[in-house]
């Protein structure tokens, strides 16, 4: 094993997350391209420390970087168009941008893009642009595709609002050839206020949880004794769904077999 090697574990390892917080203050915004070099060389593919210093709600307030590496890690180091709907921070442009700069170290080779409703231009820089708009504005996205080009995989981490959810998926999904696309937040599938989710009906299509559980019979569809029956865009293209707490990935390709 080399010295490298030896040091990045022991630091990854040695760090407790209060010295994972001054690390993090330490290396200000003038010093992001060094920020990002230095958290690739010492810690590189584990996500879960990359979540704590870089200060994102997916690991800690949520759990969900273990998810992530699962199904992620197997193409940390390819060419890949990520696009994360929502940057955080709500109306502060300066706030937010966490979770964009610890993908774009988690994925070397990979260039993140982030949607908001708000402007976050504050936070590009190399390998990071932002765009400004709504989730629900089919124009607006048709502009984010025509300006990205192939996009790997989505994460949609915006309103949480399940009929955005909803619109959006079903917008984007046909439109692009990605690999993955995965909702988090998916609780407020079950909050009413604001939210538009029920607790009472949990196979409510109009929920986020109630829409894509509806989806995943589709897997079989070949196996329907239904004459006639043509399958959905949605049959065709889904090979498989996972759903953890508070969140589901959608894996993309030809389900014909």
């Amino acid at each position: 094993m080399s010295f490298l090697i030896q040091f990045k574990n022991y630091f990854s390892a040695s760090l407790t997350p209060d010295q994972r917080q001054e690390l993090k203050k330490l290396l200000n915004f003038r010093f992001r391209g060094l920020q990002n070099y230095l958290y690739q060389v010492l810690i590189g593919s584990d996500l879960k420390a990359l979540a704590d210093i870089y200060g994102t709600d997916k690991w800690g307030s949520h759990f969900y970087a273990q998810h992530y590496e699962t199904h992620f890690s197997p193409f940390r180091r390819s060419k890949l168009n990520i696009l994360e709907i929502g940057v955080g921070g709500y109306e502060n442009p300066k706030e937010g941008g966490e979770s964009l700069r610890m993908w774009r170290t988690y994925f070397p080779n990979a260039n993140i893009f982030g949607i908001d409703i708000h402007d976050k231009t504050y936070h590009d820089e190399r390998r990071i642009k932002t765009f400004k708009g709504s989730q629900v504005d089919n124009d607006f996205l048709d502009s984010v595709i025509k300006e990205i080009g192939q996009i790997d995989i989505v994460i949609d981490d915006g309103s949480h609002i399940n009929a955005h959810v909803i619109h959006t998926f079903k917008y984007l999904f046909p439109r692009i050839n990605c690999k993955w696309y995965v909702i988090e937040d998916i609780q407020t599938s079950y909050w009413t206020d604001d939210y538009g989710g029920t607790s009472e009906d949990l196979n409510n299509l109009g929920t986020t949880m109630g829409f894509f559980k509806y989806l995943v019979d589709g897997l079989n569809y070949l196996e329907y004794k239904l004459e006639g029956y043509q399958p959905t865009y949605f049959d065709l293209h889904i090979i498989a769904i996972y759903f953890y707490h508070n969140m589901i990935f959608i894996q993309k390709g030809l389900n014909n077999q």
